[in-house]
């Protein structure tokens, strides 16, 4: 009979699912005890465990814990993978709208900066046609009375337009 501490040492597990470990156990344990006997022992096999009491019943409720447990480990981390994932996914969410925004905030500072550029040029040249209208004003002055003439014409044009003729002289009249 093989000794019992091989048994003892094993886990249960082992016991359940590894029966070639402990047959390979007990034969080398066999061997060393036979041959000091002169006999050869060239196989040993574990067919049944018979524990004794209720020592199957607990070992049982041991092994169904244990599953319990793995499975719970499991879900565990699959749900903190879930999580991670799930986090990443939104910080990528969120870094993909901030960039969004700020192209967006960019092509609406260029197009600004466009259109007071444009701004800005055609306030120059109406200033600059200004200023040569002035001076050919200045050095030609029929070409102001020929503009005072085209505005009268403009203003004769609208029939609720008043145009007075004159109105200085008219002034002094009044009471």
């Amino acid at each position: 009979m093989a000794r019992k501490e091989i048994i003892i040492k094993d886990t249960h597990r082992g016991l359940w699912y590894e029966d070639g470990v402990l047959s390979e156990d007990i034969l080398r344990d066999a061997k060393e005890t036979s041959a000091r006997y002169g006999v050869s022992i060239l196989r040993a096999d574990v067919k049944d465990l018979v524990f004794p009491g209720n020592l199957q019943e607990i070992m049982n409720k041991v092994l169904a814990a244990e599953r319990t447990a793995q499975a719970q480990l499991v879900e565990a981390r699959t749900k903190a993978q879930s999580q991670q994932i799930d986090a990443q996914i939104k910080a990528e969410i969120r870094r993909i709208e901030s960039e969004a925004q700020a192209a967006s905030v960019r092509t609406a500072a260029a197009a600004d900066a466009d259109a007071l550029r444009i701004k800005g040029e055609a306030e120059l040249a109406a200033l600059k046609q200004q200023q040569s209208l002035g001076e050919a004003l200045e050095a030609h002055p029929s070409l102001l009375r020929l503009r005072e003439l085209e505005s009268l014409r403009e203003l004769a044009r609208n029939a609720n337009a008043r145009l007075y003729v004159g109105f200085a002289k008219h002034v002094a009249d009044e009471p």
